[in-house]
C-alpha cells in the first residue's frame, strides 16, 4: 500500500496541459464517453496525478479495472519480466506456462464442486460473446433472457443483452435477435410498486408465470444472463433470495445460468466472485476488468460438462496473451498476499456506514446500496417521492472532482464508488469527507 497522500487540486479544471491533450484527443477520436476534461499522467495505489500536477483519489479503479491499485509493483514487475521473454504467441494454438498456470488458478477459484475449464478473451464484451456462442451450441436453443438495466457489453451480441441506457443501442438496431428482458429486483424502485419482503418476490414469479407462459417458451431459452449486482444500471443489489430463485428457475427448465462478473468479480465485493455473496453456483462465469490490473484480459469459466466436443469451435488471436496472463497471475498473488478480499469487506462496510450517515444528514441522498467496495448513492429531489435528480447528481460529481475525488455515475440518478481494493481506512475517511462536502454544497445551492 502506498504512502498516505491527500488530494490536492491546485489549478482550475482542466489545467493548461490537460486542456491541450483534451483538444487533441477530441479532434481525432471517433467516439468516447469522456466524463471530465482532465488528462491523467500517472497513478500509484488509489492516487492519480494529472498533467497539471493536480492530485486525485481514484474512486473508479479505472472503471473497476485496477483492483490492486494503480501500478502495483508486483504487477509492474511481472509485466516487465514477461515482456522481456515473450510478448505474444497464439494462445489458442500453442502452449506456454503463464497461460496454463492462470487457467488452473481461476478454475480452482470458481465456485462449485465440479471441475472447471477456462477460455481467455481480451475484454468483458468478448467474454459475454463467448458465453452466448457456447450457450447456443450446447443447448441448441435460440433465445436468451436478461434483465432490464443490465450492461453486458457493446459488441452486437452482448449489446443485445444490454439494456441500461437507450443511447447504447441508438442507431444500431436491430441487434442480435432472440433476447427478452425482464425486470431486475430493484427494490428501491420496485417495478411492481410493491414492498420487500411482503412482495413475495413477484419479480421472479412474473418471469415464470407471465414471460414463460405468454411470451417465450422456456424450452427455447439457452441462457439467462445475470449480473449479481447491476453495474451500469445503478449498482442495484438484489434481495438475498433473488438470484438463488433465478438459478432454481434455470435448473427447472434446463437454462444455463451465466453470472456476469466483469465488474463485480475479482474481490470487488469482498468475495472473489460476487455470486458467492448469494450462494449461487453459475454454469458460466464471465470475467475481465479486475482480472489483469489494467492489462486487457478476460475469460469465461465454465462447468466441465459444457466443454466443446472438439477443438476449434471457438478461438481468438490475442486471448491468453503471455504478458496479460502474467499480469493476471500477479493480480491473484496480490489479492491473496495482501488479504484484499478481507480489506474490501472491512473498508466496504466502513464506507457503507459512512454513506448511510451522510444520507441521514442530507435528503439529496435517497438510497445507499452496495456490497464490499462496490457502493453507490442515489440522488433524489425528495426522499419521500424518490423523484430522480440527475442534474444534482452530475453537479455532485463535478464538485467531488474539484475537491480531488474522481467518480463515475451509473443508472439514471446514481453515483458509484469503486476505489481500488488496496484503499486504507484513512484514505476512505478522506473520501467520505469529500463526498459529504460535495453533497452539502449542491444541496445548499
Amino acid at each position: 500500500m502506498s504512502e498516505f497522500v491527500r488530494p490536492s487540486v491546485k489549478t482550475a479544471i482542466p489545467g493548461e496541459k490537460s486542456r491541450l491533450i483534451v483538444e487533441k484527443d477530441d479532434n481525432y477520436m471517433i467516439t468516447a464517453t469522456k466524463v471530465f476534461p482532465i488528462a491523467i499522467k500517472k497513478g500509484k495505489g488509489i492516487v492519480l496525478e494529472d498533467e497539471d500536477g493536480n492530485v486525485f483519489y481514484d474512486f473508479t479503479s479505472g472503471v473497476g479495472v485496477c483492483n490492486t491499485g494503480h501500478c502495483h509493483p508486483k504487477v509492474v514487475k511481472a509485466i516487465k519480466d514477461q515482456a522481456e521473454k515473450l510478448i505474444h504467441f497464439a494462445g489458442t494454438d500453442y502452449y506456454y506456462e503463464p497461460q496454463a498456470v492462470l487457467m488452473e488458478r481461476l478454475a480452482k477459484l470458481a465456485p462449485g464442486p465440479n471441475k472447471k475449464r477456462v477460455f481467455f478473451t481480451n475484454s468483458g464484451t468478448e467474454s459475454v460473446e463467448a458465453a452466448i456462442k457456447l450457450a447456443r451450441y450446447k443447448t441448441k436453443r435460440p433465445q436468451f433472457l436478461a434483465f432490464t438495466g443490465a450492461f453486458h457489453g457493446r459488441t452486437m451480441g452482448s449489446l443485445s443483452l444490454t439494456s441500461s441506457r437507450a443511447v447504447h443501442k441508438e442507431g444500431f438496431q436491430p441487434t442480435m435477435p432472440g433476447v427478452e428482458h425482464v425486470p431486475y429486483a430493484y427494490c428501491y424502485r420496485c417495478p411492481y410498486n410493491l414492498e420487500y419482503p411482503t412482495c413475495n418476490m413477484e419479480c421472479v414469479k412474473y418471469i415464470e408465470e407471465t414471460v414463460m407462459k405468454k411470451l417465450l417458451s422456456p424450452n427455447d431459452v439457452a441462457a439467462f444472463f445475470c449480473e449479481p449486482i447491476q453495474g451500469e444500471g445503478g449498482y442495484i443489489v438484489p434481495p438475498k433470495e433473488f438470484l438463488p430463485m433465478i438459478k432454481k428457475l434455470c435448473e427447472k427448465y434446463g437454462i444455463l445460468y451465466v453470472s456476469d462478473e466483469v465488474q463485480a468479480g475479482f474481490g470487488r465485493t469482498g468475495k472473489f466472485f460476487a455470486c458467492e455473496n448469494f450462494d449461487v453456483v453459475p454454469d458460466i462465469i464471465t470475467c475481465a476488468k479486475g482480472m489483469g490490473s489494467g492489462m486487457p484480459i478476460g475469460c469465461i469459466i465454465i462447468d466441465e460438462k459444457l466443454n466443446y466436443p472438439h477443438k476449434g469451435c471457438h478461438s481468438n488471436t490475442f486471448g491468453g496473451n503471455p504478458v496479460c496472463c502474467e499480469a493476471g497471475n500477479a493480480t491473484l498473488d496480490v489479492i491473496e498476499e495482501e488479504n484484499l478480499l478481507e480489506n474490501a469487506k472491512n473498508i466496504g462496510d466502513f464506507m457503507h456506514e459512512g454513506l448511510k450517515d451522510i444520507q441521514k444528514r442530507h435528503p439529496l441522498v435517497g438510497d445507499v446500496r452496495g456490497i464490499g467496495l462496490m457502493q453507490a448513492i442515489e440522488i433524489v429531489k425528495d426522499p419521500k417521492t424518490k423523484e430522480i435528480d440527475p442534474q444534482s447528481r452530475d453537479q455532485i460529481c463535478e464538485e467531488m472532482l474539484k475537491l480531488g475525488l474522481v467518480t463515475l455515475d451509473c443508472g439514471v440518478s446514481s453515483i458509484r464508488f469503486i476505489p481500488p481494493l488496496v484503499i486504507t481506512k484513512k484514505e476512505m475517511e478522506v473520501g467520505l469527507e469529500i463526498i459529504e462536502k460535495a453533497v452539502a454544497k449542491v444541496e445548499k445551492n
